[in-house]
């Protein structure tokens, strides 16, 4: 009879705590440094979930590894509601790189998709580079000569490089950095030749002339920029890849808690405020339930997995 009592007391206690929730900050941890995709997105969803939720959330970027030490924190956290984790592409190709555990997201409760964005392929603002096939015939003339700055192993700036490199069939150096902001600085300083980022990491740099955009690897052109070319209809046919972005907890968060979070982040995505920043930016919105998102991480680790194979990719 007291066993029965004393678990009746624990599933009330925890009821009411999740009822309850936030009481304090909340931690989400972006896996990456200050400055990349990654970093911009998750601040700004942290910002507005912060006002949702009545509480501080706090961002602590913890980089390295490709995004492994910080999912890796975040997976050893308290099942509570208090730590999150920012995902993206680099998720699912850290894993086709062995970096992280094929079954990873058993460790994760999926909460919420955020949206998705194409890379933009950049160079340096005094760079005699204006076009993709002008950088195409640059990198045919000088094999292994030329270089693009990448956020790590398996991020997706690495990713979308060594699709751009496999395809257009051209010979070149991708110099690892440890997250997309450091990538970005030595990008605009013309440590390296070029860039093919975040869009959405990209546009403000793009705007105040620190760089110029040649293409975007999305289907069609983006209303955030117009006036670039896709790849594809730029010198590059069928080149095509797109980041996203979405938030996990860990397992074992309670399930009041995890709808929670899921109500307020789709009352942020469906904002006018969101819709047009993600617009701006050069991103969207794309809405997806918890079991959903989880089907979908599943299928971009196949698709990476596959990638890496094929192509031969290995990790430095």
């Amino acid at each position: 009879m007291k066993t029965v009592l004393a678990l009746l007391l624990a599933v009330f206690c925890a009821c009411a705590a999740a009822q309850a929730y936030p009481t304090k900050p909340i931690r989400l941890i972006i896996p990456f440094p200050p400055g990349g995709s990654n970093d911009v997105v998750g601040r700004a969803m942290g910002q507005q979930l912060s006002e949702k939720l009545g509480q501080g959330v706090v961002i602590d970027n913890r980089g390295g590894a490709g995004g492994v030490i910080g999912t890796n924190e975040a997976a050893k956290s308290p099942p509570d509601g208090y730590t999150l984790l920012l995902i993206s592409t680099a998720l699912p190709t850290s894993i086709a790189f062995n970096r992280l555990p094929q079954d990873i997201m058993k460790s994760f409760a999926p909460v919420s998709m955020l949206g998705s964005g194409p890379a933009l392929l950049v160079v340096p603002a005094n760079s005699p580079v204006n076009s993709v096939q002008d950088l195409l015939n640059l990198v045919q003339q000088k094999p292994g000569e030329l270089n693009a700055a990448a956020a790590g192993i398996g991020s997706f700036q690495h990713m979308a490089t060594e699709l751009f490199r496999l395809q257009s069939k051209t010979n070149f150096v991708i110099v690892q950095y440890k997250g997309g902001g450091p990538a970005l600085t030595d990008t605009i300083g013309g440590q390296v030749h070029f860039n093919l980022g975040s869009l959405v990491q990209m546009m403000p740099h793009v705007r105040s002339g620190k760089l110029k955009a040649l293409g975007v690897s999305s289907a069609k052109r983006m209303s955030a920029v117009p006036d670039v070319p896709t790849i594809s209809e730029a010198g590059l046919p069928g080149f095509e890849v797109s980041n996203w972005w979405g938030i996990l907890a860990p397992a074992g968060t309670p399930a009041q808690v995890l709808e929670r979070l899921n109500k307020e982040l789709s009352a942020i995505l469906d904002s006018p405020e969101t819709r047009k920043r993600f617009d701006l930016e050069g991103a969207e919105v794309v809405r997806m339930t918890p079991a959903e998102f989880a089907t979908f991480v599943a299928r971009e680790t196949e698709k990476w997995t596959r990638v890496v194979r094929e192509a031969g990719i290995k990790p430095e």
